[in-house]
Formats: C-alpha cells, structure tokens, sequence
C-alpha cells in the first residue's frame, strides 16, 4: 500500500460543536457529501464510537454509478478528531482545531491505487468545500 497520505483543509466560520454535528450527523451528510452536483448521497449511517461503523451510499443522480463508503472508527473525540478505517484498508484522520471565529478542518487519509493523487485530492477538497458551504450557510 501506498504510504504517501493526501491533505485537504478549509477553514469554516461556524461554532466548533455545530461544525461537530453537521460533520457527523446522518441527516446532514446526506445533504453534504457529493464531490459534484451529478452526485449525491442517497443513505447515511453513523455509529460514532470507537468500534463504531459508518456507511455514505453515494450515487450519481442519474444511476449510472453507485458505491458504499464504508468502516470503522479508531479515534472519536469529540470537537477535536476523528480517525477511522476504510472497508479496504486505508486510514483517514479529520481534525477540527478552533481558529478566532471559526474551526480549521484537516483531512488526511491514504489515497486508493485506481485514481491519481491530483483527482483524489480534488474530489475530497470538493466535498469538504460542499460541507463548509453548508455549514456556514445552515447557520
């Protein structure tokens, strides 16, 4: 596996717990998690607890395409990190550090074999853009 990680980070003007919620909440993933506008997330669950198991069914509208983004915790503490394993192996961590009126997030994870590092980066940098657009705008 590849040990070269990937970082994506934005910088949101929202309450640390409210970033918190919408960042792990079912509902609000579902809202959220699309790297573009032809793709959507149709089901979300979240068990958000060390052992604890989460799953995005993202699907493009239009049905072509479809995946399960699945696994299982490692870390959860709350407001401050979250580090998880995907179905396949790969590691992935978020941080959510406190910056003046807003939270800076950084995520962090081991990039897939099938998709160069620059699509990778640009589509989990797409959807952590999507979540602060909505973050900051359901204020």
């Amino acid at each position: 596996m590849n040990t070269e990680t990937i970082t994506v980070e934005t910088r949101i003007r929202a309450p640390i717990e409210k970033i918190w919620r919408d960042y792990t909440s079912p509902e609000a993933i579902k809202v959220w998690n699309a790297a573009s506008n032809d793709w959507h997330t149709t089901r979300a669950e979240n068990d958000l607890r060390v052992g604890g198991r989460f799953l995005s069914r993202m699907e493009a509208k239009d049905g072509s395409a479809g995946f399960d983004f699945t696994g299982t915790y490692d870390v959860v503490v709350p407001n401050e990190r979250i580090g998880y394993t995907m179905e396949d192996g790969r590691k992935a961590e978020i941080t959510f550090t406190p910056d003046g009126d807003g939270v800076h997030v950084i995520v962090t994870f081991d990039p897939e074999t099938e998709n160069t590092h620059e699509v990778q980066r640009a589509g989990w940098q797409a959807i952590l853009d999507t979540f602060k657009k909505y973050s900051e705008k359901s204020r």
